[in-house]
């Protein structure tokens, strides 16, 4: 994994000290080795910072050129099928100096053009530049795994892995996006290209950009979709078949995900997605394979160590604990001091100091992540399924009284955002799953800054409520819109961040395309969540090949109990940034509410950790709020 930066301009570059600086800036992405390269005319500039995993040698070395001299590449990811593709190209007379998948990006560009991209199976996100045509050449993976930031202004082009790079640019403005603030209180993230910076944007996953410096165009297009969910009236595999299907194609992943030049482990929380990821890579590996867990000790309600234990005993995997005490809040400033754009899952601090505990072991890990948006697993689709019961016996008006008693209940009162949900139709019920912050709570809450809102921009729930494609069903629009943005968005920048501050790349064997593709495009609901429970299909398989002790268990996963902690005065020091929180953007009477409300019981330990990551971000970074 690596740390990837670039400037573009109509005119020549002055000075390489911004593109050093950017490049600086991403060291921890990196530490293994450094490269910059300019174009003659000096308009293109690309940085890069090398973790290095495949091919150890300097031939690994970025910016890479094609043997032609014609491209010149900054590349951040792994091509798991770069193999094949080695192969293949090689058959029509590519040469290849090393083994890098970085040649394999290059070659295949060379042959293919930018329809390269349909044929790669990985996660990444590169700047090519080609010198051919004069144009640079941005891609983002499938799922997004992998990020990258830029801003389009003043005639040039700059980018960066992270926000925090950009930021190293003297260029770059420090004004906070008013209306990104908006979904990051709704949500607990920045969805999509919408960026927490004013100016800035994110290329969203599955699409490229193209920019000409010549005449300061630029173009940005989407390659991939989502497939078409199976028919109802298809003939469809039989349960036993599709089993078997999903081990095969779980088992490949993992196969290929564990090819490294470095040692590799995997995390293992104990739920079915992590353990049936370790289960796969005790099959396929020819070694002994290290397994990894955060315990809370005196806390059974969080600590999935005895599971993840038996997981690892019955596999006979060499499993590592490591213990999270309350103290672990401390390293919030540091966390929010690398964090490119603020994020509200508190689940940030575990996964970062598992991290940064295996990393002097392995530098590599593979996760579960993905299982639960491929087949429903989260408990909110069992919530979305009755609330769409109570649409087809409930009138509308009679509804809309039910979603009136919803926002009369204080904030974090269990089931609130789903009446409120129940006013509209399906989409408003997906859009306030997991809602941190309504928007009429949002209107109290940036009161201060009321004034500086705009009127016109639609609401983060609509925007969310539209992501469900029509004519699917309720599972398939719940999914697909986990799917695109809570996973992208949230969980996939939280394992990026958390990982890479420690230097150690993360891989998702459950994100391959071929899985993607066969649980949303094959799986009938019935398999993936319904009467029969969640994730039905997976926990078939976890029959096979885990434990018995095992069994369903609750969903959890790398967490840890803020809401005790908060509760009980163990977390002293985020009531203190939040009682120092910037009055002229957040009111302090609504932040008050809050944590009186979570003193009674109420759970709201999220949206206080929302507020105060956000503001220790915003003092790191020294945001304005103008």
């Amino acid at each position: 994994m690596c740390g990837i930066v670039g400037i573009a301009r109509e005119r020549p570059v002055a000075s390489p000290d911004p593109l050093v600086a950017m490049r600086e800036a991403l060291r921890h992405r990196g530490p293994d080795d450094e490269g910059v390269w300019w174009s003659p005319d000096r308009r293109v500039g690309l940085g890069h910072r090398r973790l290095a995993i495949l091919d150890l040698t300097p031939t690994g070395r970025q910016p890479m050129a094609d043997p032609a001299g014609r491209l010149r590449i900054s590349y951040n990811g792994e091509l798991y099928n770069h193999d094949d593709l080695r192969r293949e190209l090689a058959g029509k007379g590519h040469a290849f100096r090393g083994t890098s998948d970085t040649e394999v990006v290059l070659a295949a560009w060379a042959e293919w053009g930018p329809e390269c991209l349909g044929r790669f199976d990985g996660m990444f996100a590169f700047a090519l530049h080609d010198a051919g045509v004069g144009r640079l050449f941005l891609a983002r993976d499938r799922v997004g795994e992998k990020p990258l930031f830029y801003r389009h202004a003043e005639g040039g082009l700059v980018f960066a892995s992270e926000l925090t790079a950009l930021l190293a640019d003297p260029d770059c403005p420090r004004h906070l996006d008013l209306e990104a603030l908006e979904y990051y209180l709704a949500y607990g993230y920045v969805p999509g290209e919408r960026c927490i910076l004013r100016g800035a944007r994110k290329l969203p996953a599955a699409h490229a950009l193209e920019y000409e410096p010549s005449g300061d165009r630029l173009r940005v297009w989407r390659y991939w979709t989502l497939p078409e969910p199976p028919r109802e009236n298809s003939t469809a595999a039989s349960e036993g078949a599709l089993v078997e299907e999903l081990q095969a194609l779980l088992t490949d992943s993992v196969r290929r995900r564990l090819v490294a030049d470095v040692p590799v482990g995997v995390l293992l929380s104990g739920g079915v997605d992590s353990s049936l990821v370790a289960a796969s890579a005790v099959r396929s590996s020819g070694r002994p394979v290290k397994t990894f867990t955060v315990t809370f000790p005196g806390d059974p309600a969080h600590d999935e160590g005895p599971r993840a234990r038996l997981v690892a005993r019955h596999l006979g995997t060499d499993h590592t604990e490591i213990t999270a005490e309350p103290a672990s809040l401390d390293l919030l400033p540091e966390i929010a001091r690398q964090l490119d754009e603020p994020m509200a899952d508190h689940s940030i601090v575990p996964t970062h100091l598992v991290s940064r505990a295996i990393r002097p072991l392995v530098k590599v890990a593979l996760g579960g992540d993905g299982g639960d948006e491929l087949f429903g697993g989260y408990p909110h689709y069992d919530w979305l399924a009755r609330g769409e019961a109570v649409r087809r016996v409930v009138p509308a008006p009679l509804r809309g009284i039910l979603a009136s008693a919803g926002h009369r209940l204080p904030l974090g009162a269990r089931g609130r955002n789903h009446l409120i949900g129940l006013a509209g139709d399906r989409g408003s019920g997906i859009a306030h799953v997991n809602l941190y912050f309504d928007a009429h709570t949002r209107r109290r809450l940036l009161a201060p800054c009321a004034d500086r809102l705009s009127p016109d921009a639609a609401p983060p729930e609509l925007w969310r409520a539209g992501l469900g494609a029509p004519g699917r069903t309720l599972l398939q629009q719940a999914t697909g819109a986990d799917f695109q943005t809570t996973l992208v968005d949230g969980y996939l920048v939280k394992v990026d961040r958390a990982s890479m501050l420690t230097s150690l790349e993360i891989r998702c064997p459950w994100l391959s395309q071929a899985l993607v593709e066969f649980a949303f495009g094959r799986v009938p609901d019935e398999l993936r969540a319904g009467r029969r429970g969640r994730k039905v299909l997976p926990r078939r398989l976890a029959a096979l090949l885990l434990p018995p002790e095992t069994g369903p268990g609750r969903k959890q996963g790398l967490t840890m109990p803020l809401d005790r902690w908060l509760r009980t005065g163990g977390a002293p020091g985020v009531e203190a940034v939040l009682r120092e929180a910037d009055s002229t953007l957040f009111d302090p009477r609504v932040i008050g509410e809050l944590l009186d409300l979570q003193r009674r019981g109420y759970a709201n330990a999220q949206r206080l950790f929302a507020l105060a990551l956000f503001e220790l971000w915003r003092r790191e970074h020294r945001i304005g709020v103008t």
